[in-house]
């Protein structure tokens, strides 16, 4: 094995800012579903809050402030994009696997997942129906991460009155980020009293630091 090898098997790999798989092992072992809610509380600030702010929220927060409305759109709501299928993915409890994928927990193709979320789960359900849903996901979502461009005459403006229009097809980028964020501050509300958010968390997690 070569020095490079070694040295790359031995560091060690955070899942949150501070935090690596061996911390996550160990504080795992003070949960459960029907564990403190201020453990729990800790769970989501310590390791889903930090991952989240460190490569999706301060990102997104440095490219919009440091903008001059030039197309910066693009890349925000290309970060928004993996983001809400980190969401999904962490509500659900379900791991990505590129083959082989194994159900209920393991998902091969994004496109359910990320329709599914965005139709069933509030404040998101308010803003789709499902051609729309699967429409954002096509010429959005995939155009953007596939082909860096938005398809079928979608555009991002800045903000506007709701987050997005699905009618006159515009991504209002930094409406749509205060919904994004307002969720996550339900989540981690309710991931301390929710059985079955506490059992897909630990499902994602332990999955993370495998």
């Amino acid at each position: 094995m070569s020095q490079t090898a070694t040295s790359a098997s031995a560091r060690s790999e955070f899942i949150a800012p501070g935090k690596t798989k061996d911390d996550w092992t160990k504080f795992a072992k003070q949960l459960g579903p029907g564990g403190d809610g201020d453990m729990w509380a800790e769970a989501f600030d310590k390791f889903l809050l930090g991952r989240l702010r460190s490569g999706y929220l301060q990102p997104i927060a440095m490219v919009r402030d440091k903008g001059e409305w030039e197309g910066e759109g693009f890349t925000i709501v290309s970060i928004q994009c993996p983001l809400i299928e980190l969401l999904a993915a962490t509500r659900a409890g379900k791991n990505y696997r590129h083959r082989n994928a194994q159900p209920p927990h393991e998902y091969q193709k994004s496109g359910e997942l990320f329709v599914d979320f965005l139709l069933t789960t509030a404040p998101f359900d308010k803003l789709f129906s499902k051609a729309q849903a699967e429409d954002f996901y096509t010429n959005i979502r995939c155009a953007l991460l596939h082909e860096a461009r938005t398809k079928d005459g979608w555009i991002i403006w800045v903000t506007g009155a709701i987050a997005v229009d699905c009618q006159r097809k515009i991504v209002y980028r930094d409406s749509f980020q205060a919904v994004v964020e307002g969720y996550i501050n339900d989540c981690g509300i309710a991931l301390t009293v929710d059985v079955s958010l506490k059992e897909a968390f630990l499902r994602k997690f332990n999955d993370l630091a495998a």
